[in-house]
């Protein structure tokens, strides 16, 4: 009895032995795959489709630079050489006023008007005899009566009932004229000529006595401006639409799931890009509506922090090569970017509804509400911007090892550092020292001085995305260089001296091998167990 156990233990031995190795090497296959599909962190750069940053010589960097500050001051020169972009048309008040009273009721037209002249402001300037220096801030109201005048001269009542608004006067010391005053505002033109009757009212004493005179101004966009604005908007779209079929044209032998964090973000960007660039422009000319105005603002502000969010993903996910989950990395910061959206569209909307109902509304009207929204916006702001740092500071400090990925890393900052200067700069510009006053919505266009501003600002994102892309995307041989990447030792036999200066392979040679390691480790436990 023994000895048939013993025999059956001898032929059971070699079976197990069997299953055993015929089960570790299904694993290892197993293993094997799903490092193929879903490669290491440290393994998955090699797996990317390649960019041509990577091709690029120190010479090539410099050449993209000033490819892109030469298109930049082109499109400057050419917005300098354009027309102003606001006309004004000045009235005194003291000559349309019965009796030349000071308080009114003042009653004038505007000019003619077309769809070309796109928006109206009325603005108001008073002037004082003398100098009050106690008159910091007064209160005063002001009636306001629109009527609109059709192509067959008949006169429409626009509103049924007369505007009463209440108005903050502002007057320093050292000068008589007192700060513009916004009457009202009209986003859009729905008739050839508009009628006006402006009256004061609860004006005080020492103020109403030292008025001089009071002036009105109109202030709309130039016929000219507007037709440059269209032919501009229609060539930035032309442009931006062939560089997104030339972007995906270059990426179609690539698998989507290899391309890089900045290629699947330029696939997102530059359609919105084309959007951005509205080209549903021209219907404002054709439609006498408020929806082609909100449509246009709306874009812009989903492209604008479309971009904000993609400095954060990228700068956040150079470091990140592996699997980048919805809610650890993409819900923050879309919350954090969709919170300043929802601010600017919150603000948008309600000029507009109020403004549609009542032309001489302003924010200062509910400047509680007003402070409210700002603060909050200022609040995200800061939050995004120290974030942001935060990103930068520890890629600069996790990646300066990393040739390939150091590279990517410079040249974005670089280049976002270059826009978000000049970005300020025209601001600045543009709106002064006061960009977040009480009236700042309304004010917007009013602070355009000439077309520079204008193309300066839209060429400038432009000609960013039109770079990110071309450095982006694959090179004509990309597909060979690619193949050779795999292997680091090709890679560092075929680098060219230009590529050595970024840095050599050598670093990431071990992870690399780590599969011919297993495999060596595998050989020898076969040896073993036979």
């Amino acid at each position: 009895m023994e000895r048939v156990e013993a025999e059956f233990c001898s032929m059971e031995n070699p079976l197990v032995g069997e299953m055993k190795r015929f089960c570790r090497n299904i694993t290892e296959a197993c293993n094997e795959l799903k490092e193929e599909l879903t490669p290491y962190r440290n393994e998955r750069f090699y797996r990317l489709a390649p960019m041509r940053l990577y091709t690029l010589s120190k010479r090539h960097f410099v050449l993209v630079f000033v490819v892109f500050f030469f298109c930049f001051g082109l499109s400057t020169l050419i917005g300098l050489s354009g027309p102003k972009i606001i006309s004004e048309n000045h009235y005194n008040g003291l000559s349309v006023s019965p009796n030349g009273s000071k308080i009114g009721p003042f009653a004038f037209s505007s000019p003619p008007l077309s769809n070309y002249n796109q928006q109206l402001w009325l603005t108001c300037i008073i002037e004082l005899q003398n100098n009050i220096v106690d008159l910091s801030w007064r209160e005063f109201g002001m009636n306001v009566e629109l009527q609109g005048v059709v192509q067959d001269t008949s006169v429409m009542r626009i509103s049924d009932n007369v505007h009463n608004r209440n108005r903050s006067l502002h007057c320093s010391a050292h000068q008589q004229a007192c700060d513009e005053i916004i009457v009202l505002h009209l986003g859009y033109l729905n008739y050839t000529q508009y009628k006006i009757n402006v009256s004061f009212r609860n004006l005080q004493d020492d103020l109403k006595d030292n008025i001089k005179n009071v002036t009105f101004v109109f202030k709309m966009y130039q016929d000219t401006f507007s037709q440059m604005e269209i032919w501009f908007r229609f060539v930035f779209v032309v442009m931006t639409f062939i560089v997104t079929c030339m972007f995906a044209h270059s990426l179609r032998k690539f698998s989507m799931r290899d391309w890089g964090i900045e290629q699947k973000w330029m696939s997102i960007l530059l359609p919105l890009l084309l959007l951005y660039n509205d080209p549903f422009f021209p219907l404002s000319f054709l439609v006498n509506s408020w929806f082609p105005g909100t449509l246009d603002a709306f874009l812009q502000a989903v492209f604008l922090c479309a971009l904000l969010l993609f400095w954060l993903c990228v700068y956040h996910g150079i470091r990140v090569q592996g699997e980048r989950r919805f809610l650890t990395f993409y819900l923050p910061k879309l919350l954090m970017v969709g919170l300043l959206w929802l601010s600017a569209v919150t603000l948008g909307i309600w000029q507009t509804v109020n403004e549609l109902q009542d032309p001489t509304y302003q924010y200062k009207v509910d400047i509680q509400n007003f402070q409210g929204m700002k603060i909050f916006f200022l609040l995200v702001v800061c939050v995004y911007v120290l974030y942001l740092v935060f990103l930068v500071v520890r890629a600069c400090s996790e990646l300066k090892n990393m040739p390939y990925s150091d590279l990517r890393l410079k040249f974005l900052t670089a280049l976002t550092l270059v826009v978000l200067v000049i970005s300020v700069i025209i601001l600045y510009l543009r709106f002064g020292s006061k960009a977040l006053q009480d009236n700042f919505v309304a004010e917007l266009s009013t602070h355009y001085q000439n077309s520079a501003e204008f193309l300066s600002f839209y060429g400038l994102l432009n000609f960013y995305l039109y770079t990110l892309a071309f450095v982006y995307s694959p090179s004509k041989n990309a597909l060979y260089d690619s193949q050779l990447k795999d292997n680091p030792a090709f890679s560092m036999l075929n680098d060219s001296d230009d590529e050595v200066i970024y840095g050599s392979d050598y670093e990431e040679m071990p992870l690399q091998n780590g599969r011919a390691i297993k495999a060596t480790a595998k050989y020898q436990d076969e040896s073993d167990s036979d």
